[in-house]
Parts: structure tokens; C-alpha cells; sequence
């Protein structure tokens, strides 16, 4: 499949208008090598022009109806829907991921704009009389406004997808937004932000901005403005409490770093607990914060397990993206896949087993099964982002839950037990912000709360609930 160079995207949208860029990120085609595209890279002049117009739009949003508004979501997602070819594959090439995947991404990514038109329409405002003393008589409308002007921050693991999570609700409920993308994959939202001009020309001058860049040169620029009203950002723990320490008075609204421990007790159902455990592990080669980074197995069924695993890991080999048999790709970078060798590298030096693969080729890592992790090893308290299985040993209830508790992450957990009592009992001691019995991690298109504790992030993402975030409530008493 030829690529050309039709997929640079050399402008920024500040303001209302296209305006072309001072300077430019080289954007790697992952899936044959060379380059893909070349993208603009605002200046720390273009992210002042962008909070600037994104100010002075606030007010004509909040001018905006509510119908308005869906009718904008609603010709977005169908914007999405027909560039849908060509944004799976833009995000096989800048992101990595297989065909499947991709396409899977930008149905979700359009399916987020149209739910976000029915949270809006849906959104009620609230009647309440005063019911203490001195109070009687009184009467309050409670209404929801935008907060003003949102930052968006997106990963490079769902480009389209996470970006849609964070920027339909946000535009939805009134607010100005700014989109940030990661650098290493600003291809998909500059298609998107040009989806989004198309659809919606009626938008407020600079109601929607869309400023590409490194974070080193434009980051805290943005961040730490205090014409900003909220941060929405998903990404590493380390990443988000910079950004959180140079913030001003804001909303923050943070998905970041992940660790999920899986819990195998030895009552599970087995094969399907070792399936959850490959296809949890190894999706998009384990780039995914709610990806299951360690296997907890009751020392019972360690070793039966293990065997299971490796089983169901026959499927999950390097391929073709473009391929719809493929589940495997490369690392983002050879720098994220040196990483992922490091911690493999730690653990077996700890004692651990490789039972399957180990290697790394540049930025691909093959699928890789550890057994007899020890519990000191980095991989079983580090997030490692990459396609591997670590399987480690536990005695009993209480030593699962104290490995499992046992880092500074805390965003999804699962447990895999036929008993319903110790389900509950295990879900409700993890400490993280979301537990699945007996399937690996997952969350949908937004109906579910996402969201972490400890360095795991702040705030619950989700449709519903971030609209809710970027919106404050005001009573008018009469």
C-alpha cells in the first residue's frame, strides 16, 4: 500500500483560520519503514495566539444552544465515518497497530461524538426549594455551564479515539478546546481537527484550536496558562505530575499510568483466565494502561497456568499490519522497546523464566511469557508497555492483594475465581480505580467510569462523566 505525501499536514488551526507552521515533526511509518508524514509544530508564539482566540471564544460558546451543539457532534462523527479508510490508515502507520485494531478505533472515535450529542441533550438542569429555616420560600434553578477553555493532551497509543474521549465532551458542553497531540502520532488528530473545521464551520473563531508540537517547546506554555479552565490529558504518571505541577487553578481530568495486576486463584476457569491473560497482555503489544503488566497465579497452578498461557500466545506473532490476521506490531519507538528489554533483562537476572521469546529487533519486541517472577522484580511494580507476560507466584489471598497493592499505580486490576464471595472481597480491596472478575480489563466507549488512584490519575473519564467534569454548576436563586 503506497504511501504519498499527501499525508503531511503542515498547518495549525488557531483562531478560526490555517495557519502554516514555523517549524515541523517528522512522523515515522511504522509499518514499512521511512517516513510518513510531516506535521507542523507549533511555536511557543502559535500556543499564546491559541489561548488567546480560544478566550475570546468562550463567550459566543456559551451562546451556543444545546441542539447546536449535538448537531456539531453528529456531523463530526459522520465526518469521521467517511474518511474512515483513510484514518485506519494513518493510525497503522504513525501508531503501529494492526489493521483490525485501527478500524476498530475509528468506529469507536466516531461512535464518542455521537454519544456525546445524547449526554448534552440529556443533561437536565435541576429545581431545588429551600427546606431550612430562613430559607422558606426560596426557589433555585441549578443550571450546567461550560467551564471555559479546555486543554487537551493525547497519547500516542489511540490517537483518534482517546482524542475523541477528551474533545467531544469537552466541545459538546460549551467549552473552547485546545488539542495537543502526541508528537509521535499528530497525524490522525490533524485529520481530525480538519473533520471537525469541515463539519462544524460555524463554529466560534477559535473555539476549536489545534496546535501540534513538542511538549518540551509548547507543554508548559499551554499548561500553565491561567486562561485555561481545565486539563484533560491522558499519558505516563511522570508526564502528567509535570504537567499538574505547572498547572494553574484548573479542573485536571488525568488518565496516566497503569499496572494492572491480574489475580488467578485456583478455582478459575483456567483457560479462559489464561486466555484474558495473553490477549490482556499482548493487544496493540501491550501499549494500553489498562493492559494486564503482571499474572498473579495462586503457586497451586502457577506452572499449569504458565502452560496455558503459552499456549494461547501461538496466534500472537509479527505481521503484516495492514494484514487483518495480524494482532502484533512494533513498539512505538526503539527507545520504548529497549525499555520493555531492560525489565525483562532485571527479572531474569531476579531469577525469572523465559518461557517464550525474550528478543528484541529494533523497535519490535517478540511476544514474551516470563514465569517465576519474583516479587522484587521491576516488571511486577513498573509499567512496562510492552508485549509481555509476567507470571509470578502467590501463596494466598493476602499476599496477592499485598503484591497487588504493592506500587505506586493503581488504575485496573482483574480477578479470575469461581467463588462470588471472594470476588467482591478481593475487587473491593484492590486498589485500583477499576476491577474485572474474570475477564481481562476493558471499558467500552465511555458508558463505564475510566480512571486510576494513587499515581494513576485524577478524575473519571467516560462520556457522561467527562462532560459532567467540564461543566460547573450555577445556582440562581430567586
Amino acid at each position: 500500500m503506497a504511501t504519498s505525501n499527501t499525508s503531511n499536514r503542515e498547518q495549525l488551526h488557531i483562531g478560526g483560520d490555517w495557519r502554516a507552521a514555523e517549524e515541523h515533526i517528522e512522523v515515522t511509518d511504522l509499518a514499512e519503514g521511512g517516513r510518513f508524514a510531516r506535521v507542523a509544530a507549533a511555536t511557543p508564539g502559535d500556543a499564546e495566539d491559541a489561548l488567546a482566540a480560544a478566550k475570546r471564544a468562550e463567550f459566543d460558546l456559551r451562546e451556543t444552544t444545546i441542539v447546536e451543539r449535538a448537531d456539531w457532534m453528529h456531523a463530526i462523527a459522520d465526518g469521521i465515518d467517511r474518511r474512515s479508510a483513510a484514518l485506519a490508515e494513518v493510525i497503522v502507520r504513525e501508531a503501529g497497530k494492526p489493521i483490525s485494531s485501527a478500524e476498530s478505533e475509528v468506529a469507536s472515535a466516531a461512535e464518542r461524538f455521537r454519544r456525546a450529542a445524547g449526554e448534552i441533550r440529556a443533561m437536565d438542569g435541576e429545581y431545588v426549594e429551600g427546606t431550612t429555616a430562613g430559607h422558606e420560600g426560596w426557589r433555585a434553578i441549578v443550571r450546567h455551564e461550560p467551564v471555559g477553555t479546555v486543554l487537551c493532551i493525547t497519547p500516542y497509543n489511540y490517537p483518534l479515539s482517546t482524542t475523541a474521549l477528551q474533545v467531544a465532551p469537552a466541545l459538546a458542553a460549551g467549552n473552547a478546546v485546545i488539542l495537543k497531540p502526541a508528537s509521535k502520532t499528530p497525524v490522525s488528530g490533524a485529520m481530525l481537527a480538519e473533520i471537525i473545521v469541515d463539519a462544524a464551520p460555524d463554529l466560534p473563531g477559535g473555539a476549536f484550536g489545534f496546535v501540534p508540537g513538542r511538549s518540551g517547546d509548547i507543554g508548559d506554555v499551554l499548561a500553565g496558562d491561567d486562561r485555561l479552565n481545565a486539563i484533560a490529558m491522558t499519558g505516563s504518571s511522570d508526564a502528567g505530575k509535570h504537567v499538574a505541577s505547572v498547572s494553574a487553578m484548573v479542573e485536571l481530568h488525568m488518565e496516566l499510568g497503569g499496572n494492572a495486576p491480574a489475580v488467578v486463584f485456583p478455582d478459575a476457569d483456567l483457560d479462559s483466565a489464561a486466555d484474558s491473560a495473553a490477549s490482556g497482555s499482548l493487544k496493540y503489544a501491550g501499549q494500553r494502561c489498562s493492559a494486564v503488566s503482571r499474572v498473579l497465579a495462586h503457586e497451586d497452578i502457577h506452572d499449569d497456568l504458565v502452560a496455558r498461557i503459552e499456549a494461547g500466545m501461538a496466534d500472537w506473532e509479527p505481521g503484516d499490519l495492514f494484514d487483518p490476521e495480524t494482532k502484533l506490531g512494533p513498539l512505538i519507538s526503539e527507545s520504548q522497546a529497549e525499555w520493555v528489554e531492560t525489565l525483562v533483562e532485571d527479572a531474569v537476572e531476579r531469577g525469572a523464566q523465559v518461557v517464550v521469546g525474550g528478543e528484541r529487533d529494533g523497535k519490535l519486541f517478540e511476544p514474551t511469557l516470563l514465569a517465576d517472577v519474583p516479587h522484587d522484580a521491576r516488571i511486577v511494580h513498573e509499567e512496562q508497555f510492552g508485549p509481555v507476560v509476567a507470571v509470578t507466584s502467590v501463596a494466598d489471598e493476602s499476599e496477592a492483594l499485598a503484591v497487588a497493592n504493592g506500587g505506586d499505580l493503581g488504575l485496573d486490576a482483574a480477578v479470575f475465581t469461581s467463588d462470588y464471595d471472594r470476588a467482591m472481597r478481593v475487587a473491593e480491596r484492590l486498589d485500583a480505580g477499576g476491577v474485572r472478575i474474570n475477564g481481562a480489563p476493558s471499558h467500552g466507549l465511555g458508558d463505564i467510569p475510566f480512571g486510576g488512584v494513587k499515581d494513576s490519575g485524577i478524575g473519571r473519564e467516560g462520556i457522561g462523566y467527562t462532560v459532567e467534569a467540564f461543566t460547573e454548576r450555577k445556582s440562581i436563586i430567586l
